[in-house]
């Protein structure tokens, strides 16, 4: 099939999925607006320090804090780097990352995973989140309380193959069947405005778009992929670098690691705090909704792990087979090699 050959439309599920947490509306480039962007404005502070970037997924949100805490408290100038966030470009993170147009970059497990099929050689340095917060939302007053209860429904997507197959496979554990149910074409409408439109149900990230429906006062039901099968419970998101930065420059993975750990174990302690870095980078972006956001979501970096970006084999290993089962990959990966934990501080 035509899709499983191109790596950026697995990839612009996810993406869209993020668009819609993230409200569809496109913050400022980050960096954009001065202070943040990169260790320090004075060129005699930074003469000594290594230039890099690393690109995010979508636009900023509370997925990135430790990624602007460690530029904003300086962990990275301490490792000796310099570190500028950027924005994807046209092809994507994961193409910029893959070409060495920057060395690190944001992804998800899946895209990693497609893109090794098809001999892109990313690989996966730490997982940002230890467990998947995504899941299928719908306005309380749908009562939809179970996969069973999406027949005769109307779900709101974008058209790509792993959304039918997700929802096919919670559904089918519940005893119902996924074609009782009427998929339609999202566009750029968010979620608030779809619901209200012309669907009941969509899939969201609860950091984002299930704590703005609280702000909002307007409550959803919320049915998260990993409640419902232990291959769903995947990475997403991770960083992200390249075969060949880690053969040639081990010890600047080494250092970029050190200094995002440090930089997501500030926005672990220091919620608050580090939600107000993320609005000094990105004004546009609602302070109300970052910080609530914040709040949920720190606890959730490092979680049932021994340290933070810690990654298991058998997630990357049950997912992987869930995708191949599925038709979603052309053929099984060397999990191994698509992800390390070898760079993270001990």
């Amino acid at each position: 099939m035509k899709w499983r050959k191109t790596m950026g439309l697995l990839l612009l599920c996810v993406l869209m999925v993020t668009v819609a947490a993230c409200g569809g509306k496109e913050a400022a480039p980050a960096g954009q607006n001065g202070n943040t962007n990169t260790e320090s404005s004075n060129e005699g502070d930074t003469a000594a320090l290594k230039d890099i970037k690393v690109v995010l997924d979508w636009t900023p949100n509370t997925n990135h804090t430790g990624l602007y805490a460690a530029v904003d408290q300086g962990f990275y100038k301490a490792e000796g780097l310099n570190v500028e966030i950027v924005q994807p470009g046209a092809g994507g993170a994961d193409t910029m990352v893959a070409s060495n147009e920057v060395p690190f970059g944001v992804s998800y497990q899946e895209s990693v995973t497609q893109a090794r099929t098809q001999g892109v050689p990313l690989v996966s340095i730490a997982a940002v989140i230890q467990h998947n917060t995504s899941g299928f939302a719908a306005p309380a007053n749908r009562n939809i309380k179970s996969p069973k209860d999406f027949e005769g429904r109307t779900y709101g997507g974008w058209g790509s193959p792993v959304e039918e197959a997700v929802m096919q496979s919670i559904m089918e554990g519940d005893g119902a069947d996924v074609s009782k149910v009427k998929n339609i074409n999202m566009g750029d409408a968010d979620f608030f405005t779809a619901v209200k439109r012309d669907i009941d149900f969509a899939w969201i990230f609860y950091a984002w778009t299930g704590i703005e429906a609280e702000l909002r006062g307007e409550p959803i039901d919320m049915l998260y992929v990993k409640d419902y099968s232990d291959a769903l419970d995947y990475y997403t998101p991770v960083l992200v670098t390249n075969e060949q930065t880690i053969q040639n420059d081990p010890e600047l993975v080494k250092a970029f690691l050190k200094a995002t750990s440090e930089g997501y174990q500030y926005a672990i302690d220091h919620p608050e705090d580090v939600a107000n870095i993320l609005i000094k980078a990105v004004p546009d972006l609602d302070k109300e909704l970052v910080l609530a956001s914040q709040k949920w979501l720190s606890p959730k970096y490092t979680d049932d792990a021994p340290r933070w970006g810690e990654q298991k084999q058998e997630v990357w290993q049950n997912y992987t087979d869930w995708m191949f089962s599925k038709k979603l990959l052309d053929e099984q990966i060397d999990v191994s090699k698509a992800y390390t934990n070898e760079f993270l501080p001990q």
